[in-house]
């Protein structure tokens, strides 16, 4: 049954960020979808408790279990689209799923935040956009990587080229890194 007409002057209904998060994750490509969740709980429009009460009032719908596992798979720490996208599909790929911005502590006690890393393996991927090109980027980038390296980490970089044009070759170099330091599936 359908509801009252709506006067084509009234605004259109939005829905709340909880809501649209469900609908998303029904509805769009599991990367997609979890991109934009990411980004309603990074911006702090929704919260994990939101979504988990969400999935268990619509469980039973159409869509409820898929919506649940995008959910476990969102990160509202991811800093971008790009950062979300290769992390469900490195997850998607068969990987370990990846700590989101994990704390590196120098022996210097400067922090630095990786995109994505697998601490136990001291492996880190960094998603470099176009503005990594910049010059003063590309010398703080740099600093970040030898920091890094000199601790101990493995540092892989993935360019916006090779995450939709060369993944199946990322995910290789990742799983390799993730082998070589230890990972077993």
């Amino acid at each position: 049954m359908l509801g009252p007409a709506r006067d084509p002057g009234d605004p259109i209904p939005r829905s709340d960020p909880g809501r649209a998060a469900w609908e998303t994750a029904v509805w769009l490509d599991p990367i997609r979808a979890v991109t934009i969740v990411d980004a309603l709980l990074g911006l702090g429009l929704t919260n994990r408790d939101t979504l988990v009460d969400v999935a268990a009032r619509n469980g039973n719908l159409p869509g409820g279990r898929r919506a649940l596992w995008l959910f476990e798979l969102a990160d509202g720490g991811a800093q971008s689209p790009p950062e979300s996208q290769l992390r469900v599909r490195l997850v998607l790929g068969g990987l370990p799923r990846p700590v989101v911005q994990h704390p590196v502590q120098l022996p210097n006690g400067v922090v630095l935040h990786p995109d994505l890393a697998w601490p136990e393996y001291r492996v880190a991927v960094e998603y470099d956009g176009q503005w990594h090109a910049d010059a003063d980027q590309l010398h703080r980038d740099r600093r970040r990587l030898n920091l890094l390296v000199g601790t101990g980490w493995l540092v892989l970089h993935v360019t916006s080229r090779r995450l939709h044009a060369e993944f199946p070759a990322v995910l290789r170099e990742v799983r390799g890194a993730l082998t070589d330091r230890g990972w077993r599936r």
